[in-house]
């Protein structure tokens, strides 16, 4: 019966914060959701030279080809985000972002996998362990912008009002569906296989809240404790601004944090426009 009564007071708990902040949560997420694609098209506006030398000696391509590329990257990404946080073309914008995520995103991982191989060369297997790493985190974020895709095409209502339709079993609830299942692929990448008490209590503590969000149970109040717990773990393991700007983990640190930032934006949106129609809690309304 306790346990019933400190569930019962959770989920009130999230449902006064929803009514509290239902008029701008949806703002806050899109905001943290392209915060990664943001920092990084600043960056590479104030970091252009070394951008296209590097991509020059790598791809050894020349000036122009890597020059040309650099303004791409930087121009789809500030474009994205200017075009998601005013809520014009949004899905436009969000195939963009995925584009990025598959391109350029591989740049960065290169870059960050030769500081980091530079700061710490005796790691011979760490590179396998950060491609993963990286391909878990990426997938998350491309499945906060499948949550954005669904937002999106939820505001394009039906132009019949009060017409009766059918039940609802379009793309927009299978995109959060998959949004769901892939932004719980950032939590994986966060457990911790040790034998101390509270790795082992926060590994079956996340481990839990990560299946209730991807089956979409007791979603709302699952994700926004994710959203709370990912925040926390955030600030105080990528404290990028701790660390002087001239060393490469600042850069490491600091991409790691907008990466984090963007699921959190996705689970905040979870917690605005629910689980969706294929989910355990959407179910329970049938029962």
């Amino acid at each position: 019966m306790g346990q019933n009564d400190l569930m019962g007071t959770a989920e009130d708990f999230a449902d006064q914060f929803l009514r509290v902040t239902k008029q701008y949560l949806p703002h806050v997420a899109r905001l943290c959701l392209i915060s990664t694609f943001l920092e990084d098209g600043i960056r590479m506006w104030f970091q252009w030279s070394e951008q296209r030398d590097y991509i020059d000696t790598t791809w050894n391509c020349g000036y122009l080809l890597a020059s040309s590329f650099v303004f791409l990257n930087l121009l789809g990404q500030l474009t994205g985000c200017i075009l998601v946080l005013s809520r014009n073309f949004v899905q436009y914008a969000c195939f963009g972002l995925f584009g990025i995520i598959a391109l350029q995103k591989q740049i960065c991982l290169e870059t960050l996998r030769l500081q980091f191989a530079f700061l710490f060369p005796q790691t011979i297997a760490y590179s396998i362990l950060w491609d993963l790493k990286f391909l878990m985190r990426n997938l998350a974020l491309g499945g906060g912008l499948l949550l954005l895709l669904a937002e999106s095409r939820s505001e394009g209502k039906s132009m019949f009002a009060g017409v009766p339709t059918m039940r609802e079993s379009s793309p927009k609830q299978y995109m959060q569906l998959g949004g769901r299942v892939l932004l719980v692929l950032m939590f994986m990448t966060l457990l911790h296989f040790d034998a101390s008490f509270f790795s082992i209590l926060q590994n079956i503590v996340g481990t839990a809240l990560m299946i209730l969000v991807a089956i979409g149970f007791k979603t709302k109040l699952a994700a926004l404790t994710l959203v709370v717990w990912l925040f926390a773990i955030n600030v105080y393991f990528n404290a990028f601004w701790t660390i002087p700007v001239y060393k490469p983990m600042h850069d490491f640190l600091k991409y790691d944090f907008f990466q984090t930032m963007s699921v959190i934006g996705g689970l905040l949106l979870v917690v605005a426009l629910g689980p969706g129609g294929v989910s355990m809690d959407e179910k329970k309304k049938e029962w």
